[in-house]
């Protein structure tokens, strides 16, 4: 149990620090969200570093590589809104 709410804590931190770091409206808001986008920053991170041969297959990404994850999904959600692909959840029109 504490190893889950460990990941919900980190991924909550490090979506924040991505959303503050990344430039462009940061649409995903909310306590959910933010966590949502660390944790995927984390399994992104640890993808490409299996990938590349910077972590085993039993180790995952730290917290600096769970960032940097975070902010490259928050980029590609801004790049993904900014050329139409999806719609921006943050601008619904009434």
């Amino acid at each position: 149990m504490s190893g889950i709410l460990w990941i919900i804590i980190v991924g909550f931190v490090a979506g924040m620090i991505a959303r503050w770091l990344s430039p462009g409206p940061n649409t995903p808001g909310g306590f959910i969200l933010t966590t949502v986008l660390g944790i995927a920053g984390a399994f992104l991170a640890t993808f490409i570093g299996q990938t590349i041969g910077w972590y085993r297959a039993d180790q995952g990404a730290g917290f600096i590589a769970a960032t940097l994850g975070a902010v490259l999904v928050l980029f590609i959600w801004n790049r993904l809104v900014a050329s139409g692909v999806i719609g921006d959840p943050g601008n619904r029109r009434v």
